[in-house]
């Protein structure tokens, strides 16, 4: 009988299972499929949705639940578009986003205005309205740039900024049309929404990271802290709309104000993207796709007129923006397809504003027909021009950012090739796990996905099975934080009796680069842990060594004030632990405060001008006055403390004192302890030192640059 009521579903469809059912096979075999014949999967969704929309085959309509879904996965690409964004660079390069956010509005405004009154013969006003759609855009190919791991190159940063600026200049422009066409345009309409717009801001930028830290620190469970980020993400949407301006913008500064909160390495973030990519954002392509009438291509030849237009003059005038930026700024030619793919698709405000002005009815003929703002052939003609601008910028973005993830996966190859990096993690307590795992993450190389190695030593004399149980539930539990994050854990359990000759057998027989200790939050660090068990393993393995301890998450530091001895850039694993604080900071985006003197702040400085972070640089010499950073310490920062080992060139006596400090004084703050490698001690297996690749990850930047450089020539030619 269930079988019987199945197959007697009329068409369009209005089983709510057969419906999802249908609309999870397209989202599945579409990238399929299409990526045998090199088309952008993002295209084929929308191809699939004229298909079985109600212009198409009719087999769906699209109704509450599309338009919801698909509502939701156009403020998930914005919100991406924000959370993704490197804040650094965006700062840094924000006037060449508005330099471009000026221009891929300008631009699109005065050709579009120009075609309104000499080739429409529209008036002013609904010339003003079309030249609105073809100045906004929306970010439709953002997910083929964010999947192929290229969201924080430049150009992605300056179209993405550049979107912010013409989006809310065109949408402001659409607001004030409606607002004249109802006579509300006067000083209490500008005083209104200036004032409202800037308190939205004040609110999101200030507020948001306030309550969700605050969250963050209190529940650590992945299932609530995805929801409560969800739940910021619309709750910037509603007070944008609140405000007077467009969900889109709301969406896109919620994602700016969590930024921070969410690191590009986290779990988290994982999840984040995941949700996003594999439901949302497939449903609002598939939507966006159900509006398009081919019929219009055959009942009216002025609809393929007015498409064929606007789809020219909405093309030509992006383009030449992406074109000017590019010769300005002298970016790539790769670089500028990823501004022009990303600046040049419309969907959501050109829907807006042409919905907007179509319905706005100006006025009747003598025979009654309605005047409108915009009439029936621009409303038909925008849906095509959607089709068009979608379709090429679908293109050229996969094209551009092929081109540039190449290039990047030739830069980690050559740095794959010079140094294998292993990373230990000693895991003993359930609590201190997950934090381990994120940091050791966080510090990794970006693309390699196999560093990580986790260890539990068990006691040789253990006989009841105990301590083996516990042991795999330990690393069970490491194995689903790194497996949420996309990275692969090596799981090493070892029986030996003492701890210290355990991880160091392991870093021997396994060449471990970096080695990551942890303390828990409630236990006291004592002089004897560094005197005994952290020199004992110092002494025996000649690795970057952090010992760590998470008095709050990871993802919730303001900043990290990294106090570093004097002459600590002359060590041989300074340009190591340097790379790891870097690491840090681009993948948590929290600001780096270093302290030291002249000379080692200088190498560090250098090292920022041809790498940028946030950071500040203090001048500090006297590890006497250790206690002086007291006064300089916050609620939400971690200390990192650069020691050495004993009777080498950077160590200072005082550095015995360090435990009794973070006893006493900064026991409510986070702290990373960082040994250095350094050149005499015992145990040389894991540094060759007839290798000077080795000796300056860095500087060695670039070289590669500079190859990269030459393939890119060559690519041209």
């Amino acid at each position: 009988m269930i079988l019987l009521n199945i197959f007697e579903t009329t068409i369009p469809l209005t089983n709510p299972v057969l419906k999802f059912f249908l609309l999870l096979i397209i989202i599945l075999f579409t990238p399929i499929i299409l990526n045998k014949v090199k088309i952008p999967h993002l295209l084929g969704l929308i191809m699939a949705g004229a298909i079985i929309g109600p212009y198409g085959l009719f087999i769906m309509e699209r109704e509450t639940s599309i338009t919801l879904f698909g509502s939701v996965g156009l403020l998930y690409i914005m919100f991406l578009a924000g959370l993704e964004i490197d804040i650094t660079e965006f700062k840094k390069s924000s006037g060449k986003s508005l330099y471009f956010g000026l221009l891929t509005f300008s631009i699109p405004m005065a050709l579009g205005y120009l075609v309104g009154v000499y080739v429409f013969h529209f008036e002013v006003i609904s010339s003003v309205l079309l030249a609105s759609i073809f100045a906004s855009h929306t970010l439709i190919t953002y997910p083929l740039v964010s999947k192929m791991g290229i969201a924080k190159n430049k150009a992605v940063n300056i179209a993405v900024g550049g979107t912010m600026i013409t989006d809310t200049l065109s949408l402001m422009v659409l607001a004030v049309i409606v607002g004249m066409t109802s006579g509300d345009v006067n000083t209490a309409f500008w005083v209104r929404l200036s004032v409202s717009v800037l308190i939205f801001a004040l609110i999101v930028i200030f507020v948001f990271p306030i309550i969700v830290r605050w969250f963050f620190k209190r529940y650590e469970d992945n299932i609530s802290q995805y929801i409560f980020v969800l739940a910021m993400l619309f709750f910037g949407a509603v007070l944008a709309e609140l405000t007077g301006i467009e969900a889109i913008i709301g969406a896109f500064f919620s994602g700016l104000a969590l930024n921070r909160l969410i690191p590009r390495t986290s779990p988290l973030m994982n999840r984040v993207e995941f949700v996003g990519n594999a439901i949302f954002i497939p449903f609002f392509l598939i939507g966006v796709g159900m509006l398009i009438d081919y019929r219009a291509f055959i009942t009216n030849l002025d609809t393929i007129k007015v498409a064929v237009i606007m789809t020219v003059v909405a093309t030509t005038s992006k383009f030449l923006a992406a074109w000017i930026t590019q010769k300005t700024f002298k970016f790539s030619a790769d670089q500028r397809r990823l501004i022009f793919g990303l600046s040049n698709a419309r969907v959501a405000a050109a829907l807006a504003a042409v919905l907007i002005g179509y319905n706005i009815i100006l006025g009747t003929t003598p025979s009654g027909e309605p005047i409108r703002l915009l009439n029936e052939t621009i409303l038909n003609g925008t849906i095509l021009m959607i089709l068009f601008t979608c379709t090429i910028s679908s293109f050229i973005t996969q094209k551009g950012a092929k081109n540039i993830a190449l290039l990047d996966d030739v830069e980690n190859t050559m740095e794959n090739q010079k140094t294998i990096e292993r990373i230990l993690i000693p895991l003993s307590n359930f609590e201190t796990t997950d934090e381990l795992i994120n940091l050791s993450i966080t510090i990794k190389s970006k693309k390699n996905k196999k560093s990580l190695y986790a260890l539990n030593i068990i006691d040789n004399n253990s006989s009841d099975g105990i301590a083996e149980k516990r042991g795999k539930k330990l690393m069970e539990k490491a194995l689903i934080t790194a497996s949420a994050t996309d990275n692969t854990l090596n799981e090493l359990l070892r029986y030996d009796l003492n701890i210290v000759n355990g991880i160091s057998s392991v870093v021997k027989e396994n060449r471990i680069t970096d080695l990551v200790l942890g303390v828990h939050n409630n236990t006291r660090i004592f002089d004897s842990f560094l005197g005994h068990f952290t020199e004992g393993i110092l002494h025996k393995c000649n690795t970057t060594t952090l010992i760590y301890k998470a008095a709050q998450p990871l993802a919730t530091i303001k900043r990290h004030l990294i106090i570093i001895p004097e002459k600590a850039e002359k060590e041989i694993g300074f340009s190591f632990w340097i790379a790891k604080v870097w690491n840090i900071a681009r993948n948590t985006g929290a600001k780096m405060v270093f302290y030291g003197v002249e000379e080692t702040l200088n190498e560090i400085k250098n090292i920022h001008e041809k790498h940028p972070i946030e950071c500040d640089f203090n001048e500090f010499s006297e590890w006497n006055d250790f206690l002086l950073l007291t006064g300089k310490i916050q609620k939400d920062d971690n200390l990192m403390i650069i020691l050495s080992r004993k009777e080498h060139v950077s160590y200072h006596g005082n550095m015995t004192k360090i435990p009794s400090y973070l006893n006493n004084y900064f026991k409510k703050n986070s702290f990373i302890i960082i040994y250095p490698m350094q050149i005499g001690v015992n145990d040389r297996s894991t540094l060759n030192l007839k290798d000077t690749s080795l000796l300056e990850p860095i500087e060695r930047l670039d070289e590669i640059g500079k190859t990269l450089v030459n393939i890119l020539k060559k690519n041209k030619k």
